[in-house]
């Protein structure tokens, strides 16, 4: 992967041209007191870098004479180490991680101004750490105080997330084989817990299987909370409490994704815990796969990011008025957005190294982003019937009967040179797969 990481830090520094780009490593995350969360890397350092540990800052300089590529990393320490892991140090920063050159990063104050005072402009992203942010924006004003006894420095701060999320938008092969196991392992993991589910069992018992799965197969562990939601709560987005006892008649619904070397997948599926389908259930279930059978295929190169919402919301609109649902023109119901109450989230999102990743989903007002070959998302329709929704007064009154029914279908999906290839295929969702 060295090389990869290299690759990527050439192709940003020939963006950049004169200028110097600064990136910060992650801070620890507090769990409580003084307990920390395992570590997790920044995204944008550890796509540039590989490197996995705090308190760390890569500098990029393409127009230095000898060091392009910086660390500034902790330095060994024998007594830390024993209590916190193992540093990799100031010489293996260089010999590991391929850096030009290495300093403590006690030293950074000191030596950072030698990068920054031939380019003309700083890229750097102004994060959540208000200290570190004061820190580089201190260099700044100093550089452009002296600015005009040297004549050269930067004169502006540009954010690297425009030129990176670009970059970490198309996933190379290397990065592909990597979500492709973050995606069977998940896929292993779905289904292990759909034959696991009976009436009887607790939520929290279904998450237990998934995520044992997940780090027996060698996964970071989940990608995000993994959400195991029976009955109601199914109509809660981003349920995570998983406590309920499941009972005979509920639907219940998965989200759960893997992360596998930083890489994550992100899959849902929802199915009935007795066997079969409600004929309420049924009949909702099957206009949310087809809402997402039809985005699916809007799923190619040169189509809109944009297209495969509107296919999917679309279909379920016509599905809740044939319902009797919703009343009115599908085209005006669509218009003034009166599927909401029942379909209230977008239908796809970038996955890759962030579960929701970086990458813009429209280029202002009327560019809507292009499709392109390597890029991957979701999707996911949903329908929820929320027992206290709130409807526009020329709207009818729910039917009891749909009344607590959630449902979302997700799946994983590649944009291929000639359509697209579903990376979650692995898990059933026909209806007659999922009954039994």
């Amino acid at each position: 992967m060295q090389a990869e990481y290299r690759q990527r830090r050439e192709q940003l520094m020939a963006k950049i041209s004169n200028g110097t780009a600064i990136f910060r490593s992650a801070p620890m995350a507090v769990m409580h007191n003084d307990v920390e969360y395992a570590y997790r890397q920044d995204s944008d350092f550890f796509y540039l870098t590989g490197f996995n540990e705090p308190q760390a800052v890569a500098v990029l300089a393409p127009h230095h004479a000898e060091h392009r590529f910086v660390l500034f990393v902790q330095p060994k320490d024998r007594e830390k180490e024993v209590w916190t892991g193992y540093r990799c140090g100031v010489d293996a920063a260089k010999e590991i991680y391929g850096a030009d050159e290495a300093y403590p990063i006690t030293e950074l104050d000191e030596k950072l101004p030698q990068y920054l005072e031939k380019a003309d402009r700083i890229y750097y992203h102004l994060g959540r750490d208000r200290s570190f942010n004061d820190q580089i924006l201190g260099h700044y004003q100093r550089l452009l105080q002296t600015y005009p006894k040297r004549g050269t420095g930067p004169i502006a701060i540009e954010d690297t997330g425009p030129i990176l999320s670009s970059m970490r938008l198309i996933k190379s092969e290397a990065e592909l084989e990597l979500m492709r196991q973050a995606a069977a392992i998940a896929i292993e993991a779905h289904n292990h817990a759909r034959e696991f589910a009976a009436p009887g069992r607790y939520e929290y018992e279904i998450q237990a299987e998934i995520e044992h799965i997940f780090r027996l197969r060698g996964g970071m562990g989940p990608a995000y909370p993994s959400i195991v939601a029976s009955g109601v709560n199914a109509c809660v987005l981003h349920y995570i409490e998983n406590v309920r006892q499941i009972q005979d008649g509920d639907l219940l619904l998965i989200d759960a994704g893997c992360a596998y070397g930083y890489y994550n997948s992100d899959i849902t599926r929802t199915f009935p815990v007795g066997g079969k389908f409600t004929p309420e259930q049924k009949t909702l279930y099957e206009i949310v796969l087809e809402a997402q059978k039809q985005a699916i295929a809007q799923v190619q190169p040169g189509n809109t990011f944009k297209s495969v919402h509107d296919t999917a919301v679309r279909v379920l609109t016509e599905g809740l008025v044939e319902l009797g649902i919703l009343k009115g023109e599908i085209d005006k119901l669509i218009e003034e957005e009166k599927y909401k109450p029942y379909y209230m989230h977008r239908t796809s999102h970038w996955l890759g190294l962030d579960v929701h990743d970086v990458g813009v989903y429209q280029h202002g007002e009327d560019k809507p982003q292009i499709l392109q070959p390597g890029q991957i998302l979701t999707v996911e329709p949903g329908l929820y019937i929320v027992p206290d929704t709130k409807l526009a007064e020329d709207q009818p009154e729910t039917d009891p009967r749909w009344v607590g029914i959630g449902i979302r279908i997700e799946d994983d999906v590649l944009v291929t040179s000639n359509g697209h290839e579903v990376l979650t295929a692995g898990v059933p969702k026909e209806v007659d797969e999922v009954e039994r």
